[in-house]
């Protein structure tokens, strides 16, 4: 879906229309869920800060977002899906992959049918989408951002390879701006400077993830899409109004968090056995500290005695002012990046202002 939430805010509020627009709070600490069009324009973008987006478009709108209103035109969009196949793997609210290999309309051609679900989204919420066809999952999602909005992009067997040597790596899924300045210090800067890479020093520098961007360099991906997708991992983290410091309220807000984790985890039934303390400087900087037990983790109590262990592994803790805390359970057996590279969707919760991300994590 092109700009999902920022869409839907500007169809239901004539006011919004063809104006800058942010989904999320503009207040302090407050961060951009998504961004219509106008509002990219001027370099806005989702998970920016409100402060930064403000700056860079002084008359930007900010709606407050709707979630259930957001759930629910998104199941809309994928009872269409199902018209056509069974097998659809959501990425995220507004995202899938399908596989119309075989589809229950015996339809011979993958694009058309993209063509007929655009046009019924269209007409079913009045809402665009963008839809990248190929042979595999990687080069779909690629094209898939390919003609953003409103369009369509069709990377055929013949034209992969030579497609990818082409594309710059920022662009390849899966890396990140980390990743690609790593990329960018080894020389690579398109998938033609990637494919001279053998995959044992792609895995040397970039671990398991090698394996997948040596394939991807080649237009190979064996990946299927999967209706059910295993959850991985599952955390929340909370941003402050203010920077904090003490011992006391660095303890409290973990307290909370890690009851905030119990919950989504009792709700979906997620067990795992390794905990992830997350701290976010004033700075910005970022260090994680993890501990894996033989058995499950399970209560909000077991959390925090965990959390606060792993907090007194973190240097001058009280020294120095935190904007963020967060906690993250994860089965030690699951790999937060798979071989594809790609990684696991979170949906950002607003339903707090002062949060700046709170992570679900997807199947």
């Amino acid at each position: 879906m092109d700009a999902f939430y920022a869409s839907i805010e500007q169809r239901d509020n004539p006011e919004y229309r063809n104006k800058p627009l942010a989904v999320g709070y503009g207040e302090k600490r407050g961060v951009v869920a998504a961004a219509s069009y106008e509002a990219r324009k001027y370099g806005v973008y989702s998970a920016m800060p409100s402060t930064i987006a403000l700056r860079k478009c002084p008359h930007l709108i900010f709606a407050k977002p709707r979630f259930d209103v957001y759930r629910s035109v998104s199941e809309q969009v994928r009872k269409i899906f199902f018209e056509y196949t069974d097998k659809v793997e959501p990425l995220s609210l507004d995202e899938a992959f399908l596989d119309v290999t075989v589809n229950k309309k015996n339809m011979r051609s993958a694009t058309h049918i993209a063509k007929e679900i655009k046009q019924k989204i269209k007409e079913q919420t009045n809402l665009t989408a963008s839809a990248g066809v190929s042979y595999n999952k990687f080069l779909a999602k690629i094209a898939s951002d390919y003609r953003k909005p409103d369009g369509i992009y069709v990377i055929t067997p013949d034209k992969g390879e030579a497609f990818i040597e082409k594309l710059d790596i920022d662009k390849f899924y899966g890396v990140g701006r980390v990743t690609s300045r790593k990329m960018h210090d080894l020389g690579i800067y398109n998938g033609a400077d990637l494919k001279k890479w053998s995959e044992i020093d792609l895995v040397h520098h970039f671990g398991k993830a090698g394996i997948s961007y040596f394939q991807f360099a080649r237009g190979l991906d064996e990946r299927e899409v999967t209706a059910e997708r295993i959850r991985k991992s599952l955390g929340a983290e909370e941003t402050f109004l203010e920077d904090i410091s003490d011992l006391n309220s660095i303890e409290n807000e973990l307290d909370k968090i890690a009851h905030e984790v119990a919950r989504r985890a009792n709700k979906r039934k997620f067990r795992a056995k390794t905990l992830t303390l997350k701290v976010k400087y004033a700075d910005f900087t970022i260090i994680t500290r993890s501990i894996t037990l033989t058995e499950q983790i399970v209560s909000a109590k077991e959390m925090l005695k965990l959390a606060m262990s792993l907090l007194s592994r973190v240097d001058d803790i009280s020294q120095r002012k935190i904007r963020l805390l967060g906690l993250t359970l994860k089965n030690p057996e699951c790999d937060e990046m798979d071989y594809s590279g790609m990684p696991i969707q979170l949906e950002i919760d607003f339903d707090n202002p002062a949060n700046e991300v709170k992570s679900k994590i997807r199947k």
